[in-house]
């Protein structure tokens, strides 16, 4: 596979991994805010709130995140993708802000731009480095 086929593939699946780990947040936080303040704590209750349509949307979307992920790790390094992906955090915090109205501190705010950061120096590095089919067992 050619460097620059392999990037593209690699752009397009760590957008979909934070996507995913996006809206499946978000919606199961949607979800179970329309519970009954009482929350969770009977087993009847977790059941009711698997049926609801925004649990079930967001638990779909994070089976997806999964998914892409191990996908992802496939062929890219952990030490990128973890980074890369965490940029998520910072997305997931933006959506709770402007759609669930949540309120964030502004030491909050400056742990995202840290977080956000990281991921965008780690970006700029190299997605493998080491040769495909190399296992940690095999440089022993």
């Amino acid at each position: 596979m050619s460097l620059r086929r392999l990037r593209l593939k690699t752009r397009v699946l760590a957008v979909t991994v934070v996507s995913a780990n996006v809206a499946g947040n978000f919606f199961l936080s949607l979800g179970l805010r329309h519970r009954a303040p009482a929350g969770l704590s009977a087993p009847l209750s977790w059941l009711e709130a698997l049926a609801s349509p925004w649990v079930l949307l967001g638990v779909s979307a994070l089976a997806l995140w999964m998914l892409s992920r191990l996908a992802l790790l496939s062929w890219a390094d952990l030490s990128w993708v973890v980074p890369v992906t965490a940029s998520g955090y910072a997305l997931t915090a933006l959506a709770g802000r402007l759609l669930l109205g949540e309120q964030i501190s502004p030491l909050r705010w400056a742990g995202i731009l840290l977080i956000t950061l990281g991921a965008l120096l780690v970006r700029t590095t190299a997605i493998r480095t080491t040769r495909p089919g190399r296992s940690a067992e095999g440089r022993r």
